[in-house]
């Protein structure tokens, strides 16, 4: 599989990355077999980058990918977690976990993008996983800590990356803007962007991808099912967008982009996958894999080459913004700035 470097650091991924949320029980149990034998597959079909936090799973995720990555050589692989959320005893403890992980609530989350906090999780995190290093770092969801986390998190984060102890830096969330800024003023290298440049929101076009280029730095896509209304060749009423229930006229527009894609020979969830790479900034699309199958089938749709027709019909019809960067159309375009 293809690598991309992300821009002046010594770390590059492989094009696909392995979202591990799904494999800390997102929604539902995993089985520890289902969730190694997925982590497998990713390997053996050439996958390298590997994503995961302690909010998932409060560190089930971090426990489950350290084990199936621990034997493996250390120099072929790539590792990226986040800080932000401290996993604390829960004085007040009902069973289940009520943010979405079907795990034991013996822990909670703890907001701190303190430069104590950031050094304590990222220590905690080397524990869980078991690996000597971590990658990339990103601040998890900052979105209402803007201020601690540019004043004291990314400068911790910074001195750590420029000690060689991490290979590069960041911030993920679910919004552009703040992570637009994050690219702008502060020393982050790479940023996780979720659900804003798919086929049905290219949100990002105005502030993240700009400013990534301006910067020189990099952009890591996720999201690009948008909560899973991209991942079926034929949205169905029920499927959601954004973690909702999808509204109506969304499952219209991604049925819309359904049927060009089959008119040019493809798939919408290939098209979805394909999407992001067509902007310099994006280095990676990182997608959550719970089952061998799963990584099986995302690794084959990320292979199937996509007719630039597709992109041009589908900006014809408005149905991508026209200001959509054109895909490479040479062999040595689309592998320009891969390694």
């Amino acid at each position: 599989m293809q690598h991309r470097k992300i821009q002046h650091t010594p770390v590059d991924v492989t094009e696909l990355g392995f979202g591990a949320a799904v494999i800390g029980n997102l929604y539902r149990v995993t089985a520890p077999q289902t969730a190694s034998d997925a982590i497998d597959a990713a390997w053996d079909a050439g996958i390298r980058y590997f994503d995961t936090a302690p909010h998932y799973g409060l560190g089930l995720s971090e426990r489950r990918l350290g084990a199936a990555l621990r034997e493996r050589p250390r120099e072929e692989y790539v590792v990226s977690s986040k800080v932000g959320r401290l996993l604390v005893p829960n004085e007040h403890p009902r069973g289940v976990d009520d943010d979405g992980f079907v795990v034991r609530d013996d822990l909670r989350r703890q907001w701190d993008f303190s430069r104590d906090g950031v050094l304590r999780s990222l220590e905690e995190t080397l524990e869980r996983t078991g690996l000597d290093r971590i990658d990339i770092v990103y601040l998890h969801d900052p979105d209402d800590h803007w201020q601690q986390a540019a004043d004291e998190a990314m400068p911790a984060l910074a001195e750590l990356r420029d000690q060689g102890v991490i290979g590069a830096i960041g911030a993920g969330m679910n919004q552009s803007a703040m992570l637009a800024r994050f690219l702008r003023e502060t020393a982050a290298d790479v940023v996780m962007l979720a659900g804003r440049y798919t086929l049905l929101d290219q949100s990002a076009l105005d502030d993240v991808l700009p400013a990534a280029q301006a910067h020189g730095k990099s952009v890591v896509a996720v999201g690009v099912f948008n909560s899973g209304l991209l991942s079926q060749d034929r949205p169905t009423e029920g499927m959601k967008y954004d973690y909702q229930d999808a509204p109506a006229d969304l499952v219209q527009r991604a049925l819309a982009l359904a049927e060009v894609c089959e008119r040019h020979g493809t798939t919408l969830p290939a098209a979805a996958i394909a999407f992001p790479f067509a902007h310099p900034a994006v280095v990676n699309v990182t997608l959550g894999m719970r089952t061998a199958e799963q990584v099986r089938r995302n690794v084959d749709l990320h292979a199937r080459p996509i007719p630039d027709g597709l992109w041009d019909e589908l900006r014809a019809q408005g149905l991508i913004r026209a200001d959509v960067p054109t895909t490479p159309t040479t062999n040595e375009e689309r592998h320009a700035g891969r390694s």
